[in-house]
C-alpha cells in the first residue's frame, strides 16, 4: 500500500481533505487531522485510534503495527504501509475518520450506508 492508496480510501469518506501536518502529507476532516504520513526517516503512517485498539494491535505481535515513545499514552498507531493488509487499512482509516469527524457527519454517513 502507498500514500496514494490511503488517500483513495480516505477521500471516499465525507468531507476529507488532503492537507499537511508538520510539513508532511496528512488527511483531515473538517480541519481535524486523522492520518499523517511520517517522513521517510521516521517511517510509517500515523492513524488516530483508541488506546484500547492500539494496545490490541501492538499485542498482536504483527510488525505492521508499531509505535515510538513520542506516541506513548496517545490514541494513535503507526502502520507500515509496505506490509499492511488492504482491508485492515481501510477499516483503520475509516475508524480514524470516525474519531475526528463531527457526530452528525458520522450519523449521516451511517444513514446513507443503511439505505
Amino acid at each position: 500500500m502507498t500514500w496514494d492508496d490511503v488517500v483513495a480510501i480516505a477521500t471516499a469518506l465525507p468531507e476529507v481533505e488532503v492537507s499537511t501536518s508538520y510539513r508532511t502529507p496528512a488527511l483531515k476532516v473538517r480541519g481535524k487531522g486523522f492520518a499523517r504520513l511520517r517522513t521517510e526517516a521516521e517511517g510509517g503512517l500515523m492513524l488516530v485510534c483508541g488506546t484500547d485498539e492500539k494496545e490490541a494491535l501492538l499485542a498482536s505481535g504483527d510488525p505492521t503495527f508499531f509505535t515510538t515513545p513520542h506516541y506513548d499514552g496517545h490514541g494513535s498507531i503507526l502502520v507500515d504501509l509496505a506490509t499492511v493488509d488492504p482491508a485492515q487499512l481501510s477499516e483503520l482509516v475509516e475508524e480514524a475518520w470516525r474519531r475526528k469527524a463531527p457526530a452528525r457527519l458520522v450519523r449521516d454517513r451511517d444513514a446513507d450506508q443503511a439505505r
